[in-house]
């Protein structure tokens, strides 16, 4: 079965639902662009794939093709299959929310953020989140430097470049093309970019 093409737009988050075997590619479409990245098991309140215990079951800071990852409660939830990009995905920022760019970023106003994106999707699936779980942040480069500080940099994904993910259980898999347009992760020109999912059915 051809996979579904899904259009997610810039400063905006999608959410899809995945079946065990389902393979969802996460598509940097103009590259560059920044995607925060969550899962949420269905048929359980809150339960989520998390970015600490995944850490922990690898011991490294960074996944690999081929690595499961987990839920808080240990239950593999998705399978990171396939990289074809630089390879360089953060784990330890969690999601920009509206008191973040206050901040870090002195911004006055409301700013479009991760966390209320993915807020709106998961109420569109009549779900809500009494705190939003670390996101895995695709395509970020922020690194922990050698004398152990970390540091931003414009995120080198090129146009085309994706990750590709299997489903391990029934779950819902959220995405948030992040609207930072003030520090410059998303490519030097800090111009936030539309993404791509491609949901292919029973994976491969």
């Amino acid at each position: 079965m051809p996979p579904v093409i899904i259009p997610v737009a810039a400063r905006t988050g999608y959410a899809v639902r995945l079946a065990p075997g389902d393979r969802i590619d996460v598509v940097n479409s103009e590259g560059a662009q920044v995607v925060d990245t969550w899962a949420f098991a269905l048929g359980e309140p809150y339960e989520y794939l998390s970015m600490e215990h995944s850490r922990v079951a690898h011991y490294r800071l960074a996944f690999e093709p081929g690595d499961l990852l987990y839920t808080q409660r240990w239950r593999p939830i998705l399978r990171f299959m396939e990289d074809r990009s630089p390879g360089v995905h953060d784990t330890l920022c969690p999601a920009c929310c509206a008191a973040s760019y206050v901040l870090f970023d002195g911004y006055e106003g409301y700013h479009a953020n991760c966390t209320d994106n993915l807020q709106r999707v998961l109420a569109a699936e009549g779900r809500a989140l009494p705190a939003t779980p670390t996101p895995w942040n695709l395509f970020m480069h922020t690194v922990v430097e050698q004398d152990r500080v970390m540091k931003d940099y414009p995120s080198e994904a090129r146009p085309g470049d994706y990750v590709s993910l299997r489903a391990e259980m029934n779950c819902l898999f959220a995405v948030s093309a992040c609207p930072q347009d003030i520090i410059p992760i998303n490519g030097v020109d800090a111009r936030p970019r539309g993404i791509e999912l491609r949901h292919t059915s029973g994976g491969y």
